[in-house]
């Protein structure tokens, strides 16, 4: 196929770049000349700009087939490529004898063996009008969270639909994956036409059905195509099979669509990502400029601490700037010694933006394991990371209808809009204005893995109307009237380890040392404070949330709180502990076989739940993880009483 009028370059070389400018001059060029040519070629392709665009939609829509069709057809490919590419489509292709374009994009071995698209995949090329890099998604529904990921940094998306099947359900569900992705733009890639007989009808019905979805789902730019990856038509020009499409060819399009640069309408946001201190005459904040000009002599606040400066200089890879504007990498010098850090905010004093602490937000689950309201996770949102957890969600949405779903948890790949607490205020905007800080992923506390992405949507006003009230009498000098330093004991372990047994016998021993303590065991406060709350996952969660809350209020009226509790999760162990200062919390593993346990039964309670009775029972059909450093590891089964309340006594320190 002709390529037009339009020239691609995939990689950068040398002798690329000479032929390419060698290409426009009539007589041959010297090596001063070709040197100049060169510089002149990297100088306009500096200036070119940039589209960050993805592929996605169905399985077998041909994704990855349209975008190695478009490098093949660059002619551009290096020898070893296609040679590669030949061999690859003999051994794996799906085409038979034909070259087999998808393989340029299926890198991995798994990918290759399946035919299916796993990991995103990106690639680079450019033409004489733009340079481009493309991200080429998954379509298997497992894989909706690889999607998110390269519609994350995208301006504009190609949605793929097979001619033959029309949308489906993952063409609904990326679609409204790119609209709360803030994606404006989108190209309907009408695929596999010649498997239809390029029929006019098929194309406008399902082009009509898509605009539709658009429309609801607020995504304003929508241009169809017809095309056939495999053959080409519609993809570099307008193909003669198809005389009734008087559109743009799918490459004529990317190359004249304007994305609005949304980063231009706010003053300057510089999110801090490394304090540059080569020595002790310099201090400098190092960061990518999420949006607006920094120049020196501008004035500026650092949040959250609102601080107010003045740029002294402005600082590229090549010196001194007089300006830099959204996208650049630099380094800001303040005129005032004030305290900066990672994570904080360099914004315009004049426009600087609000800061809070609890959110709306969309969710995008992407673990296995599901998201439980108030499980604490580490939120990241531009370069700050705080503790977080998600309050409460609202509903759940059902991506391919819109319609709002009652929801106690969030599966994998689910939406959910969500209130969202942080442990600390942060500076942020909403994602419709900002990306970078309106844009935020949640990290599991254990495995540090991502477990999900989200879009910040408003502030609570709930936020603005709490405040802390001072108290005269505080924390200290209620613990100091007692003659004693708050604690709080943390049991945990299997229903009948023994936990409520030496609570207890602790209890008797410290009040008889004349110690202000309290009990807080697991049934009584499920009598009244949690009597709402039933056993499931999600349920268990806030039961220890309200619980270790509780706690926290008992310790700082001086008390020594006894905390019975089976509470079977790590990552709500580790809440609780972390509402209280090092040291005053001590966790008490009451150790027990499941043998043991179970033996014992004194309330039948896992004779029931062996007979299905009790559903979601700890040990039997809901796991219990047990503490991996616990302060205080009993032996339940081996020890004697008196051994066990000595050895917590001891832990105690009084």
């Amino acid at each position: 196929m002709n390529s037009g009028d339009s020239s691609f370059v995939i990689g950068d070389s040398k002798e690329q770049a000479t032929a390419v400018a060698s290409s426009s001059h009539e007589s041959p060029i010297t090596n001063d000349g070709a040197d100049s040519a060169v510089s002149l070629y990297l100088r306009q392709h500096e200036s070119k700009p940039l589209l960050r665009f993805i592929t996605c939609g169905s399985v077998d829509d041909g994704k990855s087939t349209l975008i190695g069709r478009l490098l093949y057809e660059s002619k551009r490919l290096f020898d070893d490529q296609l040679a590669a590419l030949e061999a690859d489509s003999r051994r794996h292709g799906t085409q038979g004898e034909r070259i087999d374009y998808a393989l340029l994009l299926d890198g991995l071995a798994a990918e290759r063996e399946q035919g299916i698209t796993i990991d995103v995949a990106y690639r680079y090329f450019d033409t004489d009008k733009r340079k481009f890099i493309v991200a080429d998604c998954p379509g298997h529904e497992q894989y909706t969270r690889n999607m998110a990921t390269g519609a994350s940094t995208a301006d504009l998306a190609v949605v793929l639909v097979d001619a033959r099947k029309g949308m489906l359900a993952q063409t609904r569900r990326h679609s409204f994956i790119l609209s709360l992705l803030g994606i404006r733009h989108v190209v309907l890639a009408v695929n596999k036409m010649d498997l239809v007989g390029y029929d006019r009808a098929v194309f406008e019905g399902i082009a009509s059905g898509y605009r539709e979805l658009a429309a609801q789902l607020g995504i304003p730019d929508v241009q169809a195509i017809p095309l056939s990856a495999l053959e080409g038509d519609n993809l570099l020009q307008r193909s003669p099979n198809t005389p009734w499409y008087g559109g743009p060819a799918l490459l004529e399009h990317l190359e004249a669509v304007e994305v609005e640069d949304g980063q231009a309408r706010t003053g300057l946001r510089l999110p801090v990502q490394w304090v540059n201190r080569p020595n002790q005459d310099f201090r400098g904040f190092a960061g990518t400029i999420a949006a607006g000009v920094a120049r020196p002599g501008d004035p500026v606040v650092v949040l959250p601490s609102a601080r107010r400066s003045t740029i002294a200089q402005v600082l590229g890879p090549d010196g001194p700037l007089q300006r830099a504007e959204a996208g650049q990498a630099v380094t800001l010098t303040l005129a005032d010694e004030i305290d900066v850090s990672r994570g904080d905010l360099i914004a315009a004093a004049g426009d600087p933006p609000a800061v809070a602490d609890q959110f709306a937000a969309h969710v995008l689950w992407m673990s296995d394991a599901p998201l439980l309201p108030g499980r604490p996770y580490w939120l990241k949102i531009g370069t700050r990371t705080v503790a977080a957890s998600i309050s409460e969600i609202k509903h759940r949405i059902d991506v391919n209808t819109q319609e709002r779903l009652a929801a106690k948890r969030l599966e994998l790949n689910e939406v959910g809009y969500c209130n969202l607490s942080l442990e600390e205020p942060v500076p942020f905007t909403s994602y419709v204005e900002n990306r970078t800080l309106g844009g935020f992923i949640l990290i599991d506390r254990q495995n540090n893995d991502t477990v999900a992405a989200g879009t910040l949507d408003f502030a609570l006003r709930r936020a603005d109307n709490v405040h802390w009230q001072h108290l005269d009498v505080d924390r200290a000098a209620r613990a100091r009237i007692k003659g004693q330093v708050p604690k709080v004991l943390w049991f945990t372990g299997l229903s009948g380890a023994g936990k409520s047994t030496v609570a207890n016998l602790v209890d008797k021993r410290l009040h008889a040392l004349g110690y202000h303590t309290f009990v807080l065991d697991g049934d009584n406060v499920r009598h009244g404070l949690n009597r709402d709350l039933g056993f499931t996952d999600e349920d268990r969660v806030e039961n220890i949330r309200r619980v270790a809350e509780v706690a926290r209020l008992m310790a700082d009226a001086g008390l020594i709180v006894l905390v019975s509790f089976i509470s079977p999760f790590r990552a709500e162990r580790r809440m609780a502990r972390e509402r209280f200062a090092p040291g005053e919390f001590i966790e008490v593993f009451v150790d027990v076989p499941l043998e043991v346990a179970e033996a014992r039964d004194v309330k039948g309670l896992y004779r029931k739940a062996r007979a299905g009775l009790i559903p979601n029972f700890t040990g039997i059909d809901s796991p219990y993880e047990a503490p991996e450093h616990p302060e205080v590891h009993l032996a339940a089964d081996r020890q004697d009483p008196e051994s066990m309340v000595e050895q917590v006594l001891a832990a105690l320190d009084l």
